[in-house]
């Protein structure tokens, strides 16, 4: 089986973007947006980071199986769904997991992680 990991998109030389496995790719967290202190802003920031990740990989949302959502605050969960419904309804959805959680940088409201698979 070969491993390909592409270095990481913010700079961080201990840390993958996303590391692919045969025919399996893992997403290291990705958020982004921090610039506005707005959930919807950074929640759709993120996934489009997430999504340009899949396509330097080869794949694309429709590839994911599984994508964890990391909440600084669960009063977000409402605006998650919304946001989740835009990048996912004509696709159907991948297995998820949501969770609170502190983030190192304080401006961070969300991120994402996840697990695709293209044969």
């Amino acid at each position: 089986m070969m491993i390909t990991r592409e270095p990481s998109y913010y700079g961080d030389e201990t840390c993958s973007s996303y590391v692919i496995a045969g025919d399996f790719i893992f997403l290291a967290h990705h958020s982004e947006g921090h610039e506005k202190d707005d959930i919807e802003h950074q929640l759709v920031a993120s996934f489009n980071n997430l999504r340009d990740s899949l396509y330097s990989a080869g794949a694309s949302l429709e590839h994911l199986v599984q994508i964890n959502l990391y909440l600084n605050d669960i009063k977000y969960f409402g605006a998650a769904r919304d946001i989740f419904n835009h990048f996912f309804q004509k696709d159907g959805f991948p297995a998820r997991m949501t969770t609170t959680t502190e983030f190192v940088n304080p401006t961070c409201l969300c991120m994402l992680d996840g697990i695709a698979y293209k044969k």
